[in-house]
């Protein structure tokens, strides 16, 4: 199982353990819509919230590397935003998440 499939599969079942495992200590998600920045605690915290909803999840691309997918999101407010992200490895962990949000019509 990929890094990414491990990832989505660890937000689904609101594993926090998997989670914890997946995600490097350095972590930082970026979130270019808002210009928030997360830490590693942050988004578990958001994660095993069920905040995040993800449906159509397709990995784009994926290597040792870098890993990019797209989804759409449903947020527990009703909104639904087209996500692409884009993830960096650092020695089988995530370090990073970039993403971009397009909002979709409710």
């Amino acid at each position: 199982m990929s890094i990414l499939e491990k990832y989505s599969a660890a937000l689904k079942n609101k594993d926090e353990a998997a989670m914890n495992e997946l995600l490097h200590d350095d972590f930082k998600f970026t979130m270019h819509k808002s210009g928030n920045v997360l830490t590693k605690t942050d988004v578990i915290k958001w994660a095993m919230s069920g905040d995040i909803n993800q449906d159509k999840v397709r990995i784009v691309y994926e290597n040792d590397e870098v890993g990019i997918h797209h989804a759409f999101v449903t947020f527990n407010d009703g909104n639904v935003e087209a996500v692409m992200a884009v993830y960096k490895y650092d020695n089988g962990k995530i370090v990073s998440l970039e993403t971009g949000a397009t909002p979709m019509p409710k």
